[in-house]
């Protein structure tokens, strides 16, 4: 779905949420190729058991991939990211979790590009027992209405 949403109409009460989705072995496999992280913490299950968590865990850049697009509910034309910071990986995600993922506005600032300003959000992912096991801040460069 398209939207038009400028910088104005952006309420620091706004709070959005997803539905769920289970992290499989298939996505730390696929993810594991694409990335080239082929490390045992994702791949081997037996040295896995010798180690402090048990079992094979997915990459955290797979769960902040598969996160964000969870998010992607729609296309704002007069938003554009502008990138994520304060990205942390909380609590492993293991195969079989389920992830869903809460986005608030934040903060809205000024921007040195006239007419833009800097909206940000913070994106929480849960695990299905509610416990937060990611967290950053999307950074979107959104138009003004009323140009500068």
């Amino acid at each position: 779905m398209f939207i038009k949403k400028y910088f104005e109409e952006f309420e620091l009460t706004e709070v959005r949420e997803t539905y769920g989705r289970t992290i499989t072995e298939t996505d730390i496999v696929m993810h594991a190729g694409q990335s080239g992280d082929f490390f045992p913490h994702h791949m081997d299950e037996e040295w896995c058991k010798t180690q402090p968590f048990k079992k094979r865990l997915a990459h955290g850049t797979l769960i902040f991939s598969v996160a964000i697009g969870m998010t992607a509910q729609f296309i704002n034309e007069v938003s554009m990211s502008y990138g994520y910071d304060r990205l942390r990986f909380i609590l492993p995600v293991f195969i079989g979790d389920t992830i869903k993922v809460k986005v608030s506005i934040k903060e809205k600032k000024e921007h040195k590009k006239p007419g833009y300003g800097l909206v940000v959000e913070l994106v929480e992912v849960y695990n299905q027992e509610m416990k937060l096991v990611m967290v950053c801040e999307h950074l979107l460069l959104v138009e003004k209405t009323v140009k500068a």
